[in-house]
């Protein structure tokens, strides 16, 4: 059985824009309907959203018939989380909170395997389809693709470390945590916030890693993909749910 190749790593590091949709329903059903509306990948949420790891696994085999891409984000840059969801067969990582370069070589570190990283060693788990790949933990770290988020100060400050860390292939600014620590909460659509968000990803770019960011903002969302970012999720599942069927409800009582 060959190694699955993660199309979304091939294309970020070739330079080719990704649009993304963010899932925190915690429901394989939802992911493998969305998995086949068109957008190249989906983030599957484990750090806001009921998301356990059993789900993620269901999310991951609802999303196999599909060229979407699954990238899973842990509730934290920890090692042991990022190993379980690796057996379970995630090849893209979203890690939250990244605020140096130390913690960033921490999370490439968690995806490898020695002497490369500390990435514990399981013979028959779901990333080597149960021993079925042949040479799977000498080849598996070319299709791991590790994404860390930016949101806080301290990240922004340290952001060109974070960047120059080997094995870090794209960044991703975190405009929740990130509003609210530089003083912008709930309010991310401030034109002082979004000067932030494009100067981040201006930077990002200039390191030359793959930029990455949030937003419900349609024309922002172009915004940042004309600054070079190379990964942008655009919405959410839950609220698409939420507008849409509000508009619904209130379009049909008002008719």
């Amino acid at each position: 059985m060959e190694l699955r190749v993660n199309h979304f790593k091939r294309a970020i590091l070739s330079g080719q824009p990704q649009t993304g949709f963010w899932c925190s329903m915690a429901s394989n059903i939802a992911v493998e309907i969305l998995a086949g509306s068109g957008f190249d990948w989906l983030l599957l949420d484990t750090e806001h959203s009921p998301n356990d790891l059993s789900m993620v696994y269901n999310q991951l085999q609802a999303c196999m018939e599909n060229t979407t891409q699954p990238i899973v984000r842990p509730p934290w840059n920890d090692a042991v989380m990022i190993k379980r969801l690796l057996d379970a067969g995630v090849q893209t990582l979203l890690l939250p909170t990244v605020q140096s370069a130390d913690e960033a070589a921490a999370a490439v570190a968690a995806t490898r395997y020695p002497p490369n990283g500390i990435r514990g060693f399981a013979a028959g788990s779901r990333s080597s389809r149960f021993g079925r790949i042949d040479d799977y933990h000498n080849r598996c770290e070319q299709e791991i693709c590790v994404l860390v988020q930016i949101e806080t100060p301290a990240g922004l400050d340290n952001l060109e470390a974070i960047c120059a860390v080997e094995g870090v292939d794209g960044v991703f600014v975190g405009p929740g945590d990130l509003s609210a620590a530089m003083g912008y909460l709930g309010r991310q659509s401030d034109p002082a916030f979004k000067r932030i968000v494009e100067e981040a990803i201006t930077r990002i770019v200039a390191c030359g890693k793959a930029a990455g960011m949030l937003t419900g903002d349609l024309p922002f969302a172009h915004r940042c993909f004309e600054l070079g970012a190379l990964f942008v999720a655009v919405g959410s599942d839950s609220g698409l749910l939420a507008r849409g069927s509000e508009k619904l409800a209130a379009e049909f009582k008002s008719g």
